[in-house]
């Protein structure tokens, strides 16, 4: 039994047991990448996937344990070298963010240009992925942390902190009938069309259980991933947005007014979250702590071990 082994495993359930994707993954050959899973199995005594010819069905009761147990090795291998890396450049390397449009282009720029200076080593990649996804690209290695609203609640795998909280605002096109309005209320709201979030994106399920709560059903005429959609449309008197409000400037967008609807919608939270049990390089920790100085190495990580210890 090898690493190499078990990583084909974890890939090909990552693949939904699609042979050719799983080898593509890990740059092998089909026939090679077939060859080591029947050598695992044979060693092992016990089949990990049930099949059809040569087609792979699903895990065998065995191989969920097995895919459990690679996923823990891989990740502590993986340690190892991010241990190694530590002592050969502590302040060189890649730091990989998973996170929304709207956290990429409004909340994290002030705190970019403070880590790239102090920094000026690490390259920096930005994921810009839809909240349902990010906390894939976590668990599956692909980023360092991630960063959105509402998204990693139900994600056992995973330690998240509170970024910071916000409430909705809404916005709408100069001269619109609502402009001037004081404490306008939802009711008023769902008199016009709307252009908001997409479903599961940038605290949306907020929006909604407001309406809901007033059994309101407001007219939700057009939805997109991203504020910078949603106001275009809004300033070329499509509907009413309601957008997350770091993404909104006066100053800057003269053609756009913002509503009086005080404290219409619920609090949402955006949060920083980790793989729980994987070891960081020190400039990770130290980009947590930009964006929220209560969250320094020494919190973070022993509230992962805390988990982890939650989990036994």
């Amino acid at each position: 039994m090898n690493l190499q082994q078990l990583r084909i495993i974890r890939e090909t359930v990552r693949a939904k047991f699609n042979v050719t994707e799983a080898a593509n993954a890990i740059y092998a050959s089909q026939s090679g990448l077939s060859k080591q899973i029947r050598d695992l199995e044979e060693e092992l005594g016990v089949a990990i996937f049930h099949r059809r010819g040569k087609r792979l069905l699903g895990l065998t009761e065995l191989g969920e344990e097995v895919v459990r147990i690679a996923d823990r090795v891989l990740l502590e291998a993986d340690n190892i070298k991010q241990a190694a890396t530590q002592f050969a450049g502590a302040n060189r390397g890649l730091l990989e963010i998973a996170t929304t449009h709207t956290q990429a282009r409004y909340a994290l720029p002030e705190v970019i240009v403070k880590f790239k200076a102090q920094y000026p080593g690490v390259r920096l990649v930005l994921h810009q992925e839809s909240p349902r996804d990010i906390g894939r690209l976590l668990l599956s290695g692909s980023a360092d942390l991630a960063i959105a609203t509402d998204a990693f609640g139900d994600a056992r795998n995973l330690v998240s902190f509170p970024f910071y909280s916000w409430q909705h605002i809404v916005i709408a096109p100069a001269g619109h009938p609502l402009e001037g309005k004081e404490n306008v209320t939802l009711e008023e709201i769902a008199d016009y069309p709307i252009i908001t979030y997409d479903t599961g994106v940038t605290g949306r399920p907020r929006i909604d259980e407001a309406f809901d709560a007033q059994n309101l059903s407001p007219a939700i005429t057009m939805t997109a991933l991203d504020a910078d959609v949603i106001k275009a449309y809004v300033a070329l008197g499509l509907g009413i947005g309601i957008i997350a409000p770091m993404a909104f400037d006066a100053k800057r967008e003269p053609e756009l007014r913002q509503i009086d609807c005080r404290d219409a919608f619920g609090q949402s939270t955006t949060s920083i979250a980790l793989r729980r049990g994987r070891l960081h390089r020190g400039f990770v920790y130290r980009f947590i702590e930009l964006c929220s100085p209560a969250l320094t190495e020494k919190v973070v990580r022993e509230a992962d071990a805390s988990a982890d210890g939650d989990d036994d």
